[in-house]
């Protein structure tokens, strides 16, 4: 008899979350960007998102080191604040000529104002500083932590390769989209349809890991 595929074994021993008894999640963020595109994935599984911005939640110190432990420290704040489960998502690009910055920075670095252009130009100089131009290689990461009241966390990451491409293309998407050409495509995810990204996009591997482990049956 074969052994058990690790992944049907990783499924089962997760915490389950019941939207008959936990029909509200509180969304961690306060990004619009996020919040929309988590609101689609969740509400297919019967659940009522609420975000951390429309509750008035404070926005936690974000301390980690990868994406993990900021997503954990978000929707523990979140979970914690509210009473109820909570997800929170840790996202960013990762640029191989930059040797993995801006990474977990990648909110930083669009300053204050959360001006993504200003990142994406910090990119664009960054990059060509080093000698480099279109074709530089890059990923996104996305760290999801579903996080209850008690203290319990079930972690999920999704990745997605691609390239950049100057300058930006396409107003759908937010944060790094425009620049960032996954493999195998030829639009950026500024430009692709919001359910054709969730199909390939970080965001969306991550999510379905966690609709095995915790969404269902």
């Amino acid at each position: 008899m074969s052994a058990p595929d690790a992944r049907i074994i990783d499924a089962m021993t997760r915490r389950k979350l019941d939207p008959a008894r936990e029909s509200e999640l509180v969304i961690a963020t306060h990004n619009p960007g996020k919040l929309r595109e988590i609101e689609a994935l969740v509400a297919p599984h019967g659940f009522s998102a609420l975000s951390a911005g429309a509750l008035g939640l404070p926005e936690p110190l974000e301390d980690g080191t990868t994406f993990i432990e900021n997503a954990r420290i978000k929707a523990l704040a979140s979970a914690r604040a509210s009473g109820k489960p909570a997800l929170a998502d840790d996202s960013g690009i990762a640029v191989d000529a930059l040797h993995g910055a801006p990474g977990i920075f990648s909110a930083r670095w669009a300053g204050a104002q959360k001006d993504f252009a200003v990142a994406i130009e910090r990119v664009r100089t960054e990059l060509e500083w080093r000698g480099y131009e279109e074709g530089a290689g890059a990923h996104f990461v996305c760290a999801l932590t579903l996080a209850w009241p008690d203290g319990h966390c079930e972690d999920f990451e999704g990745i997605v390769r691609g390239t950049l491409t100057f300058p930006a293309r396409g107003m759908r998407g937010f944060g790094y989209d425009p620049i960032f050409l996954p493999n195998g495509m030829a639009q950026t995810y500024g430009e692709i349809d919001p359910l054709e990204k969730a199909a390939t996009s970080h965001r969306g591997d991550a999510f379905r890991q966690l609709e095995a482990g915790c969404l269902g049956a």
